[in-house]
């Protein structure tokens, strides 16, 4: 009897131990026990990381002087179909919106010039074209973002924010944010062109990206500065000018913004790719060039030649881990949109211009197109 009942009982504890939940416990642990180091899992060892993809200037026909200016049958759903597949995956898409969205001439400027004035109006209906092939970030901070007046901005703002598409760089809207699995990101762009935040203001600049980085994880800065054309490709770190506009200093502005918070900096406006740049973590692109640009702008030579940017960044430091560059060109005629380039001719391009014109913080950037930093 005595034998049963001991049997009995250590059934019974073993049973009980099996069944205890997680937070049971049956004794207090010994010292020893408490000093017992506990690993974390393996995924909760890496950074989690972002990519933000970033590419230049878009402007995929205009109706000025007339439609013969826009793709076939006024159809440029087909211009991105190549690259399309490289903003996958990414949690940023950006690029610059070069002209505004009209159906009609109502408020377009009057060109005296047609050899230094253009007039980039898309029709509306070309504003799908960006939803559909993944931008969920645009900047409006550019010199023909106003090339309709009151009339094509607000057309701009009623159909971005129709699509979801985050967007900045009016006067009236000189910041965004929004949020993109569980980051939240703060974006504000900048150009020296009446009606959008300025460039050549540094300070409000700064103001801007501390009062982002306040209540985000993330901060991206876009910058429509320097001069333009294929004699303007270095970066002077000067006040850069043209046609006797103050183009701002954009070496000066993209180290401000950083030091006062910025995560990327992303420049276009030049019509030509220029250097990149990791200062103090971040990365820099000081110019994207024409990734996609129907019309009335020149695509010749290194005008025609444009990098698609895969951004790897730490999502709690906004600090730079690596980048992919896919090299892309245009050619006319006809303008199919951006092309692949199995040259790797932009790399090239940006390596040369990189060696130049960045010293101490200038990135390693190989053959195919990697960067990182040295």
């Amino acid at each position: 009897m005595k034998k049963l009942t001991i049997l009995m009982y250590s059934a019974l504890l073993i049973f009980s131990v099996q069944n205890l939940t997680a937070q049971d416990t049956i004794a207090q642990p010994s010292d020893n026990l408490m000093n017992v180091e506990v690993f974390p899992k393996v995924g909760d060892t890496l950074p989690k990381t972002i990519t933000i993809t970033a590419v230049g200037d878009i402007m995929l026909g205009s109706i000025v002087p007339d439609k013969s200016y826009c793709p076939p049958n006024m159809d440029a759903s087909h211009l991105l179909d190549e690259v399309r597949p490289y903003f996958d995956s990414s949690d940023v898409v950006f690029c610059n919106v070069e002209g505004t969205f009209t159906d009609t001439k109502l408020g377009a400027k009057n060109c005296h010039d047609p050899k230094t004035c253009f007039t980039f109006g898309m029709p509306r209906k070309f504003a799908n074209c960006f939803k559909d092939a993944g931008f969920n970030l645009v900047s409006v901070a550019n010199n023909h973002s106003g090339d309709f007046g009151e009339y094509g901005k607000n057309n701009a703002k009623h159909l971005l924010d129709s699509l979801e598409i985050n967007w900045a760089g009016f006067t009236e809207k000189p910041t965004a944010e929004f949020e993109v699995n569980g980051i939240k990101y703060g974006f504000c762009a900048f150009a020296p062109n009446q009606g959008t935040v300025q460039i050549t203001d540094h300070a409000n600049a700064c103001a801007l990206v501390k009062k982002l980085k306040e209540t985000c994880d993330i901060v991206i800065v876009s910058f429509h500065g320097g001069a333009e054309g294929a004699n303007y490709q270095h970066i002077t770190r000067h006040y850069e000018s043209f046609l006797g506009q103050n183009r701002g200093n954009p070496y000066l502005f993209a180290h401000t913004v950083i030091d006062a918070g910025a995560d990327i900096v992303l420049g276009h406006g030049p019509h030509v790719t220029r250097a990149i740049e990791v200062y103090k973590g971040k990365f820099i692109a000081y110019s994207m060039g024409n990734f996609a640009t129907y019309s009335n702008i020149n695509i010749k030579g290194v005008n025609g030649l444009a990098p698609i940017f895969r951004v790897k960044m730490d999502s709690k430091t906004g600090n730079f881990i690596s980048a992919q560059i896919i090299p892309t060109y245009q050619i006319k005629p006809p303008n199919k949109g951006p092309h692949i380039d199995s040259q790797n001719r932009v790399i090239q391009v940006i390596k040369n211009l990189t060696h130049t014109d960045i010293h101490d913080n200038e990135p390693d950037i190989t053959d195919d197109g990697f960067v990182t930093v040295k």
